[in-house]
């Protein structure tokens, strides 16, 4: 009789430890999961792109970024109005004059960015820029275009093609991660480059298909004294 007790006892001590188990394992997976919303939030609730400046910049070379050419504060970085749902579109119907007008202009499923960058030092210095993949759900980054105004003149950047050959008239990015970057030499004391960034979905695109429906890219553009590297296992993509 004992002995049943004491298998009995040992039973319901082992029950409780798997239940007790079990129970830590969950709020553990629902930690992660609840870090995993927050840190997506923080990615998406600043918008499908920004702008951040290395302090160096400001601090040793005199350099700023602003939207406002009545505002010229040292600020870090600067934010685009995000647009809450892309459809796709043709770059055809795009509007000419995209690099005319300062700070956010986004369109109809398109967005568009005016911004600039001045040496107010006292030297000639250079800056490197690089517009980086910060984050991509659902292969949305195959049928992505982005456009980069540099006082008047453009580049349009698109994800390799599927053939291995670029898009039409686009260049490649350099990989998944680097869309494009720079070195800009001899930036002389009153110089100031205009920036204009533009993203969409091309509709003619190939890969422009269902699958991608409701997918999100988020995209930043920095400026720094010396060119970063970027790190492949820094981001974070949702292939499913």
């Amino acid at each position: 009789m004992n002995g049943e007790i004491e298998v009995s006892v040992r039973k319901l001590r082992r029950k409780k430890k798997i239940i007790k188990t079990i129970k830590i394992v969950i709020l553990f997976i629902l930690l992660i999961l609840f870090i995993a919303y927050i840190i997506m939030n923080i990615i998406y609730n600043n918008g499908n792109f920004s702008i951040t400046l290395d302090k160096n910049l400001y601090f040793q070379k005199g350099i700023v970024i602003y939207d406002d050419p009545d505002y010229k504060v040292f600020r870090t970085e600067l934010y685009a109005q995000s647009v809450d749902y892309f459809d796709n579109i043709s770059y055809r119907w795009l509007p000419d004059n995209l690099d005319d007008v300062d700070s956010s202009h986004n369109g109809d499923n398109y967005v568009a960015y005016t911004f600039y960058i001045e040496n107010t030092g006292n030297d000639t210095s250079d800056y490197w820029s690089q517009i980086i993949i910060d984050d991509v759900i659902k292969n949305v980054d195959t049928a992505v275009r982005i456009r980069v105004y540099k006082n008047g003149e453009y580049i349009t950047y698109a994800k390799m093609g599927m053939n291995g050959e670029p898009e039409r008239d686009t260049v490649p990015f350099v990989n998944d991660e680097l869309v494009s970057f720079e070195h800009r030499e001899n930036f002389a004391p009153g110089d100031v480059d205009k920036y204009t960034i533009v993203m969409w979905i091309e509709g003619t695109d190939i890969d422009c298909t269902d699958n991608i429906l409701g997918g999100e890219i988020k995209v930043h553009m920095e400026f720094n004294s010396e060119f970063i590297e970027v790190d492949a296992n820094k981001f974070s993509k949702d292939k499913e």
